[in-house]
């Protein structure tokens, strides 16, 4: 989940800039979805600390040959496969305190 402290604007940001639709929009609560991905924002007071969220695709693999040469300066966990049945990748999203997770289902 994204915390936000104006969750409109993070929501257009995601259906407007990336083409995610509203699945869910109760004014404190918002899910979005594209495709098989889905992403959660919760309204947040202005103090927002350190934050993580998880992207599940189909293919991390594929994913980590497309941007594993474009993290120059970004720290980042390279795919691995966790006990609870997932294949991630970790990285820390530039300029902010949010820990970005992609995975996939193994098993």
């Amino acid at each position: 989940m994204i915390p936000s402290y104006n969750i409109e604007k993070t929501g257009s940001f995601f259906t407007d800039l990336l083409g995610f639709k509203i699945g869910r929009d109760d004014k404190t609560y918002l899910i979005l979805y594209k495709d098989n991905l889905t992403i959660h924002i919760l309204r947040a007071g202005t103090d927002i600390g350190e934050m993580e969220f998880y992207l599940e695709v189909d293919n991390v693999d594929a994913i980590w040959d497309h941007i594993k040469d474009k993290l120059d300066g970004i720290k980042f966990k390279a795919p691995f496969d966790q006990p609870y049945g997932m294949r991630e990748i970790h990285i820390i999203v530039p300029e902010t305190k949010t820990l970005m997770f992609i995975g996939q289902g193994i098993g």
